[in-house]
């Protein structure tokens, strides 16, 4: 049996963060069919879509239908990004459970993607609140401190502002703070001490880490995490994903690996990690020509995996 310690949830983002970079197009009816069989491998969170103007990112324009077509699945918590009160706002009258809001520690890069300063961008998240609190039907609300471990425009990011900015929007009252590594510059050692800054700043509402693996280093960032207590994960199948709105900006850490990382040291995760290879096929059928990454996948499951329920 697991333990709480034990167990570690896993966001897959790849109907978000993976497909907004990509070249082609997911239709609508194929990304329903890919987050049905990522939610039956066992994935009890995916981040869906964006609420985001289709002009700048058109793989997001259906993620209205594409949200209510997955609250018709079992079990599954269903996600949405947006980054100003008309997105969330959209994604309310959707019937997202989760609005995820990411909020560039960089000014420099909270201008670029949004047009805004950081301080104003907390304001704003101020104003989300508020508004959902407002409504009769509740919907948690993520924030996200992004490029909080370097930036591609500024270089570092000072970790007493990672820290500053992070108590910024814990005090807003939304539900759960991240740290975002946005260009994956991140490594173990900066992984370690930010996020203990900002544990000392927010406590527990410090709840996961989005990270990138533009340096090779995501499994290790996220073992560094894991390591001070971190159990909540966003990744992505076949390690694909971005950001726009960020130079040099690569995939996210594979979903794959992280699965067998962190069952082949015991946390439970709740996923079938042969199902989860699965769901490569329909990906690769949709988007042929999208670089698709996994060690698990080039090599095989090994004989020696064994999940903690299968230990037990």
């Amino acid at each position: 049996m697991s333990t709480p310690d034990d167990t570690v949830t896993v966001c897959e983002v790849g109907p978000r963060d993976g497909l907004q970079m990509a070249q082609g197009r997911m239709a609508t009816e194929v990304k329903l069919r890919w987050i049905r069989q990522l939610a039956e491998s066992g994935l009890r969170e995916i981040e869906v879509g964006s609420f985001v103007s289709p002009r700048l990112v058109p793989q997001m324009a259906d993620t209205a239908d594409v949200v209510r077509g997955a609250l018709a699945i079992e079990g599954l918590t269903v996600c949405a990004l947006a980054c100003n009160l008309k997105g969330a706002i959209a994604a309310h009258e959707a019937g997202a459970h989760v609005v995820a809001i990411p909020i560039s520690v960089s000014d420099t890069h909270s201008r670029a993607n949004v047009n805004k300063g950081t301080d104003a961008q907390v304001e704003m998240v101020r104003s989300i609140v508020d508004w959902v609190r407002a409504q009769q039907r509740p919907m948690r609300i993520d924030v996200a401190a992004a490029t909080a471990f370097g930036c591609s425009m500024e270089g570092d990011v000072p970790r007493r502002r990672v820290a500053q900015v992070a108590a910024a929007l814990a005090a807003t009252g939304a539900d759960r703070v991240a740290l975002a590594d946005t260009v994956g510059y991140a490594h173990p050692a900066l992984v370690r001490d930010t996020v203990r800054e900002v544990q000392d700043a927010i406590g527990a509402r410090l709840a996961k880490l989005h990270l990138h693996d533009t340096m090779g280093l995501g499994l290790a960032n996220a073992l560094a995490g894991l390591e001070q207590g971190i159990r909540e994960f966003d990744a992505c199948l076949a390690g694909l994903g971005g950001c726009p709105f960020a130079p040099g900006a690569s995939g996210n850490i594979v979903t794959e690996d992280l699965v067998f990382m962190l069952e082949s040291m015991g946390h439970a995760t709740g996923i079938a990690l042969p199902r989860l290879l699965e769901a490569r096929a329909l990906l690769r059928e949709s988007l042929p020509e999208e670089p698709m990454r996994s060690g698990v996948a080039a090599a095989g499951i090994p004989r020696t995996f064994r999940t903690l329920q299968a230990a037990a």
